[in-house]
């Protein structure tokens, strides 16, 4: 009987790289939205980008709104720094040009997008805030950048990509519980509070 040569099986396409979020200072200023996104970063599911102004507006707003030293803001986000080396888009001014149609306060956050898009041409970068309404779309698009909100970013994940995004949510809640920083409470009542309604009801479905 005649041996059948064997051909090596053909190499898997490459992963398309994942994609790149700005995350506005308002999805920062969530003690549920940031850790659990800087968790599912950590995963692989996206690479984070920022500024220092992003950081800065962070920083500020969150110590004017709640008891917290400014100190503590300050190590969150050294940590978040070191831990994301590649996430400081560094000095975006120059990115601004160009830009007249979305509201002036952020233009310094589509600037973060634009840079980031340029820098790797081709990899989605999208904008994550809560502000949609003070943004261009168009203005966007020209500079290779989409824009989402928190809720519809995880309810696109939701599909493809639960198993990673539900346990970090969980984990998240869990250390806020246990840290004395939130009430114990229903995981679905938790989403909502987070204006995260389009996951809620996704979650409430699958219960």
């Amino acid at each position: 009987m005649r041996d059948i040569a064997l051909e090596p099986p053909a190499p898997a396409p490459p992963l398309p790289p994942a994609p790149v979020l700005v995350l506005d200072a308002c999805v920062l200023m969530s003690g549920v939205l940031r850790p659990a996104l800087l968790d599912l970063a950590q995963a692989g599911l996206f690479a984070p980008a920022w500024t220092q102004r992003i950081g800065e507006e962070w920083r500020r707003n969150a110590a004017r709104l709640w008891p917290i030293a400014p100190q503590v803001l300050e190590q969150e986000w050294a940590l978040m720094q070191e831990r994301f080396p590649q996430a400081d888009q560094g000095d975006v001014n120059a990115f601004e040009s160009g830009l007249i149609y979305s509201d002036r306060k952020d233009w310094h956050v589509a600037a973060a997008g634009i840079a980031a898009a340029s820098r790797e041409p081709g990899r989605p970068v999208r904008v994550v805030s809560w502000n949609i309404k003070d943004f261009s779309r168009s203005e966007l698009r020209k500079g290779g950048v989409g824009l989402v909100d928190p809720d519809r970013l995880f309810s696109d994940w939701w599909p493809d990509q639960r198993q990673i995004v539900m346990p970090a949510v969980e984990k998240t809640l869990r250390e806020l519980i246990d840290s004395g920083r939130r009430q114990p409470e229903h995981l679905v009542s938790m989403l909502k509070r987070e204006r995260l309604f389009r996951l809620a009801k996704l979650v409430e479905r699958n219960e």
